[in-house]
């Protein structure tokens, strides 16, 4: 089965021709012309493929684009707040390589220890990141700030971290 990256999510119907507004988490201005397909999560783990007439990069965060089929402002609407996805592969090839997006599937491992799960998710606030990982059957937030991330591995593809004291005890108690 293939596995898939969240990519983002449409934020906004554009014009009257059913154009979108897709914020992604890509790191960089892109027009995405090349993908043939983005995948819109229309009900949850239900992954609909849609086809991409048009693209054009808006900002570093931001593409317009124009999905066949998605030909009038209401289309457009109803697509608004809905994740999108894309095959892994294709993520790689289309994200900056300093991108947050790139440590999905990372392993978070505190110092001298055994990973403790792998990077689900990664959340961009303001000041830190936030890794979404599973521990013992349990969601944990992990923050990646100056404080706390020691070192990243690329080529072992692990995050080595070191914690507040107590931070894991309250997902895990």
């Amino acid at each position: 089965m293939k596995s898939y990256i969240k990519l983002g999510k449409v934020v906004a119907a554009h014009g009257l021709k059913g154009e979108v507004v897709l914020q992604h988490e890509l790191g960089k201005k892109t027009d995405l012309k090349k993908l043939p397909a983005l995948f819109i999560e229309i009900k949850k783990d239900s992954l609909v493929p849609y086809f991409i007439s048009k693209a054009k990069g808006a900002t570093e965060k931001e593409s317009l684009l124009l999905l066949e089929d998605i030909d009038t402002r209401e289309k457009a609407q109803q697509l608004v707040g809905k994740p999108c996805w894309l095959p892994e592969e294709q993520f790689k090839q289309y994200a900056h390589r300093q991108a947050p997006a790139n440590l999905l599937g990372y392993q978070i491992a505190e110092e001298d220890k055994e990973p403790m799960g792998i990077v689900l998710e990664v959340i961009e606030q303001p000041q830190q990141l936030l890794c979404r990982l599973q521990v013992e059957g349990k969601e944990v937030l992990i923050p990646l700030n100056e404080d706390t991330l020691v070192a990243i591995d690329h080529a072992a593809r692990i995050i080595t971290v070191r914690l507040p004291e107590g931070l894991l005890a309250i997902y895990l108690s």
